[in-house]
């Protein structure tokens, strides 16, 4: 079962990205597999900040690589 930051995000990355939602896992690597560059992170950033409410430094993207880093970084805070 996903948790609410999951569903917040895979739905973010199929809708606003694009993203074939096969790949969108725990250890899917950002850039690698999803092709989200840094533009694009900060991008799903403010989205998320938007959806959750919660504030979401933009220096916290510099450790994120991963699906799960994010959602690690939103369940958290």
């Amino acid at each position: 079962m996903m948790t609410d930051a999951q569903e917040k995000l895979k739905r973010i990355l199929v809708e606003e990205f694009e993203i074939d939602a096969g790949l969108i896992r725990p250890d899917a690597h950002l850039l690698d597999d999803l092709d989200i560059d840094s533009i694009d992170a900060v991008d799903i950033l403010a989205r998320l900040r938007e959806l959750t409410g919660k504030s979401l430094p933009s220096e916290a993207l510099r450790s994120v690589r991963t699906v799960g880093d994010v959602i690690a970084l939103l369940d958290g805070d």
